[in-house]
C-alpha cells in the first residue's frame, strides 16, 4: 500500500456484520453499486415478489461504514458492528442460562396481609357554605 497513516498499527478498523431482509428487497442494486469495499453481490436467488436480494459475498471486508444501510429505499439491509453483536449473544445466552435455572426452581409468593379492602368516598358531611 503506497499511502499508510502513521499510527495504523495502532488502530484497529471496525468490523461489520451485514444483515439482508430478503422480503424487503426490490433488487434495485444500490447497495452492490455502492459498497466501497465490495462486499456485496447480485444473486441468482428470488424472494417472493421475483426480485433478486443481494448476497454478502465478503464478509471479512466489511468496515461498518453503514453506507448500504443509509442507501437502501427500502430497509432491506442493516449492518451491526461485529464487537458489539458478539456482546449481545453473550448477554443472551446468559439470560438463556439464568432462566433455565429459575424455571428450575419453585418460587414461593408471600401473601400480604392485606386481604380485598373496598374502596370507596368517606362518608361524611362537606364542611364550608351552610
Amino acid at each position: 500500500m503506497w499511502r499508510k497513516p502513521l499510527d495504523a498499527d495502532e488502530f484497529e478498523a471496525p468490523k461489520g456484520k451485514v444483515y439482508i431482509i430478503d422480503e424487503r428487497c426490490k433488487g434495485c442494486g444500490f447497495c452492490v453499486e455502492f459498497c466501497p469495499r465490495n462486499v456485496l453481490e447480485e444473486s441468482e436467488k428470488f424472494n417472493s415478489k421475483g426480485y433478486h436480494p443481494p448476497d454478502v459475498a465478503n464478509p471479512d471486508d466489511c468496515v461498518h461504514c453503514e453506507l448500504c444501510e443509509l442507501i437502501c429505499p427500502e430497509f432491506a439491509i442493516f449492518v451491526l458492528d461485529e464487537k458489539e453483536e458478539k456482546e449481545r449473544r453473550k448477554k443472551r445466552q446468559k439470560k438463556a442460562k439464568g432462566t433455565k435455572k429459575a424455571k428450575g426452581k419453585k418460587t414461593s409468593k408471600k401473601k400480604s396481609g392485606k386481604k380485598g379492602k373496598k374502596k370507596g368516598k368517606k362518608k361524611g358531611k362537606k364542611e364550608g357554605k351552610k
